[in-house]
């Protein structure tokens, strides 16, 4: 049996929620120069999702920090344009995650196991493998489709040799995903796409793994076992190997049943500052562990998306609002025209509503919507004090 370090430092559970958003980069002044890259550095991932409501998920996370930055500003941000070196790539860490461009020799664990997978789903035919490395190398960077087709048939699953072939060497690290043009990956050869010093699977699993849970820990502020690791997709006993390594630092939480760790630079100062308020996509690293989420803010955070209509409880897309450090609610947007559409609105008690009105006028202003609908919400009482305090907003 495993002898847990002694912790040495007791943290209130208020203390660990703001230190945990102050690592997320939702409490504090953000820090607008480095932008964009500066949230993707800071945070170590940015989820990515096919689901486009208000705006992607990956565009959704920024502007959470850092306010009504542009789009076209995000994409550029991630994706190499032009002759200038890339800063970011595409691969797979908490799920398809936009991952700094400094930290592919940290995914060399993660390739190597993908080279030695007994089996896969998908079949490879035979050729089909030489033959996209040869034209990506001939040709530079390509689609599926312009490599010659992403599915045999309508099916999202039914994926052509060309397409399993170009996933296969993405997940072994020969082809890279340097930008995502009207939601297609552009492939092209690792060796031409990742900067010299980079291109390298020198270090050992245990280094890589050291190094993602640093970073992990550092970009949580503090968390369980199950936390860290789930950040990036490690086992526990991938975390339990390298932790003590890690420069983490164990301490205890105020109603947390588990051992914790913390970012040792998290805990040389109180965390202080603005707090955000903001919409919160569903994929956002701040909640995308439901675990976490209860134990941090109380709050039970489910996507309905892939739930019958039916069934559905809160909304397809509820997005959660986060007002003075706490969630205060939630919201399902959807957009007609130049109208930003509350359909759905879930309050903690009126409280709430001048919080949930300011994220919704300014989530609008950001999607270029001029007006805000509320369609339901709790009660008649909570839906008319919203539309109320909307009118004020935007008048």
């Amino acid at each position: 049996m495993t002898t847990l370090p002694r912790p040495t430092t007791a943290l209130s559970a208020d203390e660990a929620r703001r230190i945990a958003l102050r690592a997320q980069g939702l409490l504090g002044a953000p820090d607008r120069r480095a932008g964009v890259r500066g949230v993707l550095r800071h945070l170590g991932a940015v989820q990515l999702d096919t689901i486009s409501v208000l705006a992607r998920s990956h565009e959704l996370i920024p502007y959470a920090r850092l306010g009504a930055v542009g789009r076209r500003t995000v994409e550029d941000a991630y994706w190499t344009t032009g002759s200038e070196p890339p800063h970011a790539f595409e691969y797979w860490s908490h799920a398809a995650c936009v991952l700094p461009i400094e930290e592919w020799p940290h995914f060399a664990f993660r390739r190597r196991a993908y080279r030695a997978r007994p089996h896969w789903n998908h079949e490879l035919p035979e050729g089909a493998y030489d033959q996209v490395i040869k034209q990506l190398r001939t040709e530079g960077p390509l689609t599926a489709t312009e490599l010659g087709g992403a599915k045999r048939t309508s099916e999202w699953w039914d994926w052509s040799g060309t397409k399993v072939a170009v996933e296969r060497a993405l997940m072994y690290g020969e082809v890279v995903c340097v930008e995502r043009r009207g939601w297609k990956r552009v492939y092209d050869l690792a060796e031409r796409a990742i900067p010299a010093q980079l291109l390298h699977d020198e270090l050992d699993d245990t280094e890589c793994l050291r190094r993602l849970v640093r970073l992990a820990g550092r970009s949580l502020g503090v968390g369980t076992r199950a936390d860290i690791a789930d950040y990036h997709r490690l086992k526990g006993e991938q975390f339990d190997a390298v932790v003590d390594a890690s420069g983490l630092v164990p301490v205890t939480v105020e109603g947390w049943s588990k051992p914790a760790w913390a970012d040792p630079e998290a805990l040389a100062s109180p965390p202080r500052g603005r707090h955000r308020t903001t919409l919160l996509s569903p994929f956002d690293s701040l909640i995308w562990e439901r675990a976490r989420t209860e134990r941090l803010f109380g709050f039970t955070h489910r996507l309905e998306a892939y739930v019958p209509k039916q069934k559905r409880v809160y909304g397809y897309f509820a997005m959660p609002v986060l007002a003075g450090g706490r969630i205060v609610g939630r919201v399902d947007p959807a957009r007609e025209g130049r109208t930003l559409v509350a359909k759905q609105v879930t309050l903690d008690g009126a409280k709430a509503v001048p919080a949930v009105a300011q994220a919704l006028v300014e989530a609008a202003g950001w999607v270029d919507c001029t007006d805000v609908r509320v369609e339901r919400a709790d009660s008649p009482e909570l839906r008319e004090a919203l539309t109320v305090e909307l009118a004020r907003a935007l008048a």
